[in-house]
C-alpha cells in the first residue's frame, strides 16, 4: 500500500467517525422546547465544540486506522481474502 493510499483511507474513516460523532449528544432545539424565531427545530440548541470532536474523530480513527494498515502492509489481509470473506468469487482461482 502507497503513502497515499494511506492517507486516503484515514481521510475516509475520519470523514465517517467525525459525522457519526456530530450526532452523538446533540440536544436539538426541537428536543429542548427553545427554537429560535428564524431556525429549523432540528438546529442544534448549544455549541458542538467542533474541535472537540475533531480531536475524537481522529483518536478514534487512530484506533482503527493503524491495525487496518498494518494487516494490509504486512499481506496479513487481501483483496482476495476480502472477496472470500464477502462471499463473492475470487478472481484468478
Amino acid at each position: 500500500m502507497g503513502v497515499f493510499s494511506a492517507l486516503v483511507l484515514f481521510a475516509m474513516i475520519w470523514a465517517m467517525v467525525f459525522l457519526i460523532g456530530l450526532q452523538i449528544g446533540q440536544d436539538t432545539q426541537g428536543d429542548r422546547g427553545q427554537v429560535t424565531q428564524g431556525t429549523h427545530a432540528g438546529a442544534p440548541a448549544a455549541p458542538i465544540r467542533i474541535y472537540r470532536r475533531m480531536g475524537w474523530a481522529t483518536a478514534i480513527t487512530l484506533l482503527i486506522w493503524v491495525p487496518l494498515i498494518w494487516f494490509i502492509a504486512t499481506g496479513q489481509i487481501g483483496i482476495d481474502d476480502l472477496r472470500r470473506i464477502t462471499g463473492r468469487e475470487v478472481l484468478g482461482d
